[in-house]
């Protein structure tokens, strides 16, 4: 599952509720100088960084979407795994203009064994939404927002939508109630309202203020006990 929004106003702040299976992943924070991340452990005995934000203001999130043929993986010199570039620009290998400008030149496809799509945003509120199969969609504006379905074309995922989820229409409403003054407290209010419960609970929920370098996180829907880590300022 999972809910990523980035809200650009006084302060440029993403909220993030990772939503996972814990039968079927492995997880674990890790707070490092560089970077804060949910990282997902990985046949290679690698907790990647899916799921982060770097000290230069990048944050990329990956969400679990019903995946479409044109989006299939391919090993070629000519595609791209929507996985490797995430990681890549939460790692800070990539900036937000060198994303771009792959999204533009290559095929960015699905990992072989997920089927995800992907925001990514940086320090100025740019938003970048990247569908395997799709396209992409550069966003700069008040707020953005995106589930586990279709932004770019949802038809196709209507019929993949789960009944009873309205987290996207719950988190809009809580954007749009707070135009003007948007803080790190609203984000959690609105994380809260979305959170899942049961198999697919929400592990980790995070907030990233740009004004403060700080990441904001609970975990296991444990709303009242918030943890703080601020990134360094120092080269």
């Amino acid at each position: 599952m999972c809910t990523r929004f980035v809200y650009h106003g006084k302060d440029v702040i993403t909220g993030f509720n990772f939503d996972i299976d814990l039968t079927v992943w492995k997880h674990k924070v890790f707070e490092e100088k560089e970077r804060f991340y949910i990282g997902i452990l990985r046949p290679d005995g690698t907790y990647h960084s899916y799921h982060g934000v770097n000290q230069n203001g990048n944050v990329g999130t990956l969400l679990y979407v019903h995946g479409n043929t044109a989006g299939a993986y391919q090993s070629n010199s000519d595609c791209m795994t929507i996985a490797d570039l995430t990681e890549q620009f939460i790692k800070a290998q990539l900036s937000f203009d060198d994303v771009l400008q792959i999204v533009k030149s290559k095929q960015i496809t699905y990992a072989p064994d997920a089927t995800m799509q992907a925001m990514l945003s940086d320090i100025h509120g740019r938003v970048l939404i990247i569908e395997p199969g799709i396209g992409y969609r550069k966003e700069h504006k008040k707020y953005s927002l995106i589930t586990n379905y279709s932004l770019i074309r949802p038809e196709s995922t209507k019929d993949s939508i789960v009944p009873g989820d309205n987290r996207y229409e719950r988190a809009l409403q809580c954007l749009e109630e707070n135009k003007n003054n948007f803080s790190v407290s609203n984000a959690f209010e609105l994380l809260h309202t979305a959170r899942q419960e049961g198999v697919w609970a929400s592990r980790v929920s995070f907030v990233y203020s740009a004004n403060e370098h700080t990441v904001y996180y609970v975990e296991n829907n444990h709303f009242k006990h918030i943890r703080k880590f601020v990134f360094s300022l120092e080269k």
